[in-house]
């Protein structure tokens, strides 16, 4: 298997990209800015140039949702206008690009699980530049994979269940939103989905991958204490009661259905993601 090329090395799915690949039997490149540049083509096609690559699978992303909002030449630069250059480039010498997308492309007014040839339709900033930034993968290089995911946590980077940990050792009640409904998912899982389909032979096009299951917010930071053994009151609240700069979908959970029947991927529960996760992080091994 020759190489895969990763962007994004050093977020959550990048890692978990670097740790997996040698079970995958591929060695996984992640350089840093100083190696690749994004916002520079000639350090994009210097890197493409540089190796005969299996792949590429592009993490890199400006992942502050709320900041985005005051920052949106930021978000596109990232997010739309580096993938776009990316499928281009990949295109030209032949390299199927993987490209992770966000639920956050979706309103949240669907009631069941979102497919991916539903209406995407952002409600800010960020969800806006990752729409960008798919459409610039399509039209860049037809040999694409593009993969939403949701709700992303891992004993690495900044995430939902890092931060329950931290605040719940200096807090013995919190409230956390109650109405907003998604799908917790892994990076290692995530990871391992990529790799799947950068080592294998499928379609290109648009799919899902979340865990199975659903949960709130609220319920996820409890599931996470009681894991942890903390004995942290959590009180339900709603949106509205938690303003933030940035509208969040009310509801963004995933169906993976396009993925299981072309890959043969079947996501685990998100218990046992997060589970796995919250162990992690409380033996130290992150």
């Amino acid at each position: 298997m020759r190489p895969i090329l990763v962007t994004g090395g050093t977020g959550q799915v990048g890692t978990a990209l670097q740790q997996l690949g040698p079970r995958f039997g591929v060695e996984v490149v992640a350089p840093g800015r100083d190696g690749l540049d994004l916002a520079s083509p000639p350090s994009i096609e210097a890197m493409l140039r540089s190796r005969d690559w299996g792949a590429v699978i592009n993490c890199a992303a400006y992942t502050a949702v709320d900041k985005a909002e005051s920052e949106p030449d930021q978000a596109f630069a990232i997010n739309a206008v580096a993938p776009e250059m990316l499928a281009l480039e990949t295109f030209a010498r032949g390299v199927r690009l993987l490209h992770v997308s966000t639920d956050y492309v979706f309103d949240g007014s669907k009631n069941g699980f979102y497919a991916e040839d539903d209406p995407v339709a952002p409600l800010g900033v960020y969800g806006a530049s990752k729409e960008a930034g798919e459409r610039g993968v399509r039209a860049g290089n037809p040999d694409h994979i593009i993969l939403r995911t949701a709700w992303v946590v891992s004993p690495w980077g900044n995430n939902f269940v890092k931060t329950m940990l931290r605040i719940g050792k200096e807090r013995p009640q919190l409230r956390v939103v109650d109405d907003q409904l998604g799908c917790p998912t892994s990076a290692v899982d995530i990871a391992e989905a990529l790799l799947t389909i950068a080592t294998g032979k499928g379609p290109a096009g648009t799919y899902h991958f979340v865990n199975a299951g659903e949960a709130t917010w609220c319920e996820l930071a409890r599931f996470v204490f009681d894991r942890a053994g903390m004995d942290v009151a959590v009180e339900a609240i709603t949106t509205d009661q938690y303003p933030t700069p940035a509208k969040r979908p009310a509801n963004s959970r995933l169906s993976t259905d396009r993925l299981q029947q072309t890959f043969g991927i079947r996501p685990r529960p998100w218990q046992d993601a997060v589970g796995e996760v919250v162990d992690a992080l409380i033996r130290g091994t992150q």
